[in-house]
């Protein structure tokens, strides 16, 4: 077999792998699909998160696949299963510093537990739908944390495969009022197609007075906020928390998701004439069994959210099509899938 472990900056490297042998506890599942997250190519670019000093880091953490073994202490799963990982429940934290991670064949989920950290795909669901689990609970949970009902008015910043996942949500849940920002055209059209108010460069127009144009202003405190009532940034740019903070309207929300590596810095005391909340959104603590549900009346909308798929025998040459402004969700399929 083989697995994808990042050996140093920059280094990412396909390895001859020996999977471990399987415990009373464990479950084996042999992959079908696994997507390329934006994360996988942060820790590339940092060189991984190796346990100890000369390590490896195992990469990929959003899999499904078919159960080949199950072990004797475990219960409710059976050989065959198609099921979908739920990395952040696993005890090794797979594919996230963990010594497994779901680019190999055979993938070893310790302690496994149906549904915590193995959940099943519902019947017609593809194994590269159910692989986009993870990314849209991540996406869910972002969406969650910006508390928004139909009638709101919601900016997202970033249309990569987490942006769009926020863009379908709040599409499902009725709310229109919603601005995408991007730099890529591509991924602009594909949150078009998804269905909002505006999609746009931030960078060709004067940001504030276009987001204005669509949501409005109000006053606040002796200035005039735009009429937006949460931002969520799924982007990463040094400048976005300070130009909202600049146009945020009176008791207004904001929700990071980007991973930030770097400090920033930001106008707080422009955010007293405001009162506005700034939060953050990390994973998925609640949000993977309300994906799973969804994924019957929605797989059409979720299959479109991928752009690429390549086997795994070239998927180092998936990852460089990762790394492309025009791409949405990388999908690496495997033989059989």
């Amino acid at each position: 077999m083989e697995l994808l472990a990042i050996h140093g900056v920059g280094d990412v490297r396909v390895d001859s792998y020996q999977r471990p042998a399987a415990g009373p506890k464990d479950v084996v599942v042999k992959m079908k699909a696994v997507g390329i997250c934006g994360s996988d190519l942060s820790y590339i670019k940092f060189g991984g998160m190796p346990a100890e000093p000369g390590g490896t880091t195992a990469l990929g953490h959003e899999g499904a696949g078919e159960v080949l073994s199950v072990g004797s202490e475990v219960d409710g799963i059976s050989v065959g299963d198609a099921v979908i990982i739920n990395p952040m429940m696993t005890p090794s934290n797979i594919g996230s510093g963990g010594p497994e991670g779901c680019f190999t064949q055979e993938l070893l989920v310790r302690e496994a537990r149906l549904g915590d950290s193995i959940l099943p795909i519902p019947e017609g669901i593809s194994y590269e739908v159910a692989a986009l689990c993870e990314p849209l609970a991540v996406a869910m949970h972002g969406v969650n944390r910006a508390e928004v009902s139909p009638g709101d008015k919601v900016v997202v910043f970033g249309c990569g495969p987490i942006g769009l996942g926020m863009l379908l949500w709040l599409n499902d849940r009725g709310i229109t009022d919603v601005i995408a920002l991007d730099l890529s055209e591509e991924r602009l059209e594909r949150a078009r197609a998804i269905g909002v108010q505006a999609a746009f460069d931030p960078t060709k127009v004067d940001l504030r007075a276009e987001i204005a144009k669509y949501h409005g202003e109000v006053p606040s405190y002796g200035r005039v906020g735009v009429g937006t009532d949460a931002f969520i940034d799924a982007a990463g740019g040094p400048n976005i928390l300070t130009d909202v903070i600049m146009m945020a309207k009176w008791h207004s929300r904001m929700v990071v998701t980007a991973a930030y590596m770097k400090p920033i810095e930001f106008p707080v005391g422009r955010m007293l004439t405001s009162e506005m909340t700034i939060t953050t959104a990390v994973g998925y603590p609640t949000e993977m069994p309300d994906v799973i549900a969804a994924m019957p009346r929605l797989k059409d909308k979720l299959a479109a959210l991928i752009s690429h798929r390549v086997p795994f025998a070239e998927v180092l040459e998936g990852f460089k099509l990762a790394a492309r402004p025009d791409s949405a969700k990388v999908m690496v399929d495997f033989e059989g899938a």
